[in-house]
């Protein structure tokens, strides 16, 4: 039975504070290519993996942090190592595979899949864990770690289930130049809503505008006065905002929210890093305002992928929604990769590409 060697990054420990390069190694393990007799499990050859925000809760030892399990079912979460040594396990993610061995009926050699994976060349998953079977190929693979994949879902869901949106709508979306922000931005446009996102550099508003057909975008980082910018910008105030930094800008939204407005809360990405979360002072406009404010996890809505992709696909195959993705090459690029999110290196969604098909 042919063995090869397993290129894999592994957390060498749990994290506090910014993440760090160094807080993770490449190191080499070896694996048989070939299922045990009588194995469900499915063996992979992972393409491409899914850098994104919400891995570095998985970093953090979260039920001792806040006596909470891991928010990722089905997935081997690092919160749920206590105690044990984090060297012997790669990082877990979303990625683009194809099937080399299957001991499960519903996926064959040859199979493209995506779904959650781990951070080596070569997964053995288990059959029950997340796969989806790529049956659309007349699209980049790499859009199924964020078009089409987890991302892709988490903007659907988060803007039309829990945003329920209306035509003429103000909508503000904060990192919207990310993975699912700039997917909620063209969302909005196609259902007539203005939009307007927040990004964190001049050419990143450029996008926003010349590319993805924002209303309006301004940089963050060039903002002193949030509730001022949010009233120049909104003077008749926010119907929805998409929530994806919290902590101060939540902050300034909740000012400047409409009666009866949404707030889908798809990320905190400000809050992430810190050892003392910052608090948030103007939540008495929740009950002022009536506003429905809602956690948002995507799990909930794997049900809807077939709706999903029924609206989607067509909307990318006519030029309708684009999508900016930013390839990094080799898995000894991954913790650079994964790292550079948090200080906004990354120009549209983060995709690392581990091998070619």
């Amino acid at each position: 039975m042919a063995k090869v060697r397993n290129k894999q990054v592994i957390l060498r420990d749990y994290v506090s504070g910014f993440p760090k390069e160094t807080d993770m190694s490449i190191v080499e393990s070896t694996l048989t290519l070939k299922l045990p007799e009588g194995s469900n499990e499915v063996l992979l050859k992972n393409l491409y993996l899914s850098c994104d925000p919400y891995m570095r809760m998985l970093m953090t030892n979260v039920e001792s942090l806040l006596g909470l399990p891991s928010y990722v079912p089905g997935s081997v979460s690092y919160a749920l190592f206590i105690g044990k040594p984090m060297i012997t396990q790669p990082l877990t993610g979303f990625g683009v595979a194809k099937v080399l061995e299957s001991g499960h009926p519903d996926y064959k050699k040859g199979d493209l899949v995506w779904g959650l994976t781990k951070w080596e060349e070569y997964s053995l998953v288990p059959s029950t864990q997340m796969l989806f079977k790529i049956e659309h190929k007349d699209v980049p693979l790499s859009y199924y770690t964020g078009i089409l994949g987890m991302p892709g879902m988490t903007a659907y869901a988060g803007f039309f289930e829990l945003g329920s949106p209306k035509k003429g709508e103000k909508i503000f979306i904060s990192a919207a130049s990310g993975a699912v922000g700039q997917l909620v931005g063209q969302f909005a446009n196609l259902t007539g809503c203005y939009v307007v996102g927040s990004a964190g550099s001049k050419e990143k508003v450029d996008l926003l505008k010349n590319k993805l057909g924002f209303d309006e975008a301004f940089n963050y980082k060039e903002e002193p006065d949030l509730d001022a910018t949010l009233k120049r910008y909104f003077p008749e105030g926010i119907d929805i905002y998409f929530e994806n930094v919290g902590g101060k800008t939540l902050d300034a939204v909740l000012l400047n929210m409409r009666v009866h407005g949404r707030i889908p809360v798809c990320g905190m990405v400000s809050q992430y890093n810190l050892t003392q979360p910052e608090g948030v002072t103007n939540l008495t406009n929740l009950i002022y305002k009536r506003i429905c404010m809602q956690g948002l996890n995507v799990f909930d809505f794997f049900h809807l992928y077939s709706k999903f992709l029924e609206f989607l696909l067509p909307h990318i195959k006519e030029g309708k929604v684009v999508y900016v993705e930013d390839i990094a090459e080799d898995l000894e690029n991954g913790p650079a990769a994964l790292v550079g999110l948090f200080s906004g290196h990354n120009f549209g969604k983060q995709v690392l590409l581990v091998a070619r098909e």
